[in-house]
């Protein structure tokens, strides 16, 4: 089994976007974030235009990667931070995203899985398992508004959280807050009961929407789809955060 679990993490290749070390925003402590590449979703704020298709970046094994992370471990470790995959979105990628998520966890790191859910069918219980934290994007509660704001369906997340919840995972849940679009006080509100109802949700991050992803839509020749909207007053940001929290749910 040893062999057969060694030449399974040589063969399984990814495509790689790019790696990069955070802190406070990819879960918790200093993180190593590995971005993959591919997404389904064309989310009309999305930051990361440039991980929407397989094409570019890099392909490499789950030991190329491993040996990246280790250089790290001691930096990441000392933080309190563990590793991050996210994208683009990881589940576009299952079987090289679960391979990554197990190593790390046998090798004592905290691991977190970013994802909208959308593709929440292809995590396997194989892939959870070696999952501590998935940071869950729910776009918005809204199910026109998700269709036009990303292209997708909502209710594949809604049971991917459904199922997390089941299984014990636990939760962040992220939500990008856009004036226009995912402000609605009854919208949140209803998205709000939703995630009080999951036990396993440890918090939710109400995101203001920014723009600084609009120079790469410039660099790609693509327009910006929300280039005039506003970016959230503090005040906006205040009412949604304190929705959530009216649920009993810590809201930041």
């Amino acid at each position: 089994m040893a062999d057969m679990t060694a030449e399974t993490a040589m063969t399984t290749t990814g495509r790689i976007h790019s790696w990069d070390l955070s802190t406070g925003v990819d879960g918790p402590g200093t993180r190593f974030v590995l971005f993959l590449k591919g997404c389904p979703l064309r989310c009309l704020y999305c930051a990361n235009p440039d991980t929407w298709h397989m094409r570019g970046g890099w392909e490499a094994t789950v030991d190329e990667v491993m040996a990246e992370i280790d250089r790290y471990r001691g930096f990441i470790t000392t933080a309190g931070g563990g590793v991050t995959v996210t994208g683009g979105e990881p589940l576009l990628q299952p079987a090289f995203t679960a391979e990554v998520l197990r190593r790390c966890k046998e090798a004592g790191l905290h691991t977190a899985l970013d994802t909208s859910g959308f593709l929440g069918s292809r995590a396997s219980d194989e892939l959870l398992a070696g999952t501590d934290l998935v940071l869950l994007d729910i776009k918005s509660f809204d199910v026109t508004t998700y269709r036009k704001l990303t292209g997708g369906e909502l209710r594949p997340t809604l049971n991917f959280a459904t199922r997390l919840d089941r299984l014990g995972v636990r939760m962040w849940v992220r939500y990008v807050l856009v004036p226009g679009w995912t402000d609605a006080p009854e919208s949140v509100e209803a998205l709000a009961r939703f995630v009080a109802g999951l036990g396993s949700v440890d918090r939710v991050d109400v995101l203001p929407f920014h723009k600084l992803g609009a120079a790469k839509y410039d660099a790609l020749g693509l327009p910006f789809p929300l280039r005039d909207t506003p970016t959230p007053g503090p005040e906006l940001v205040q009412r949604v955060r304190e929705q959530f929290r009216e649920q009993g749910l810590a809201a930041f």
